[in-house]
């Protein structure tokens, strides 16, 4: 018998990411940032002043991908970059003070949306899944 594609983990993995990803966008377009921007201002508040190589591998992005969303937030005055001594040819990335500002005002912002998400799961369900995801993401 045929399964269903609706009925398929894939399908209904792919289409939940857009659900969430979609919620948080709308929750921050008053504040003209983008879930991908999000991530990058989020990772840096944890771990200022990496390369963007590191960048890129801790937000699971590839670098030309990292490079248009730091020349996005360079151009909204929310991260600088610096030349490093040892190789001109590599960047440190530091968030401004107003992308610590703005991290701090939107970080409600997401874990609203992260609450709404979650909602009715008690919290040894959300362990488990946390856990099956990640089996999902390890098998891949």
């Amino acid at each position: 018998m045929e399964r269903l594609l609706s009925h398929t983990v894939g399908f209904i993995l792919n289409v939940t990411n857009s659900k969430v990803k979609n919620e948080f966008s709308r929750n921050l377009k008053p504040y003209d940032i983008t879930p991908e921007q999000w991530g990058l201002i989020n990772i840096l508040f944890k771990k200022d002043g990496i390369s963007q190589k590191e960048l890129s591998q801790k937000s699971f992005k590839d670098q030309p991908t990292t490079t248009r969303i730091l020349d996005n937030l360079e151009a909204k005055g929310l991260i600088k970059r610096k030349i490093t001594l040892e190789d001109r040819r590599t960047f440190m990335i530091f968030l401004t003070d107003g992308g610590r500002n703005l991290r701090e005002k939107l970080l409600p912002i997401a874990e609203k949306t992260l609450q709404k998400t979650l909602t009715g799961f008690k919290e040894e369900e959300i362990e488990q899944l946390k856990k099956w995801l990640n089996k999902i993401y390890n098998n891949l």
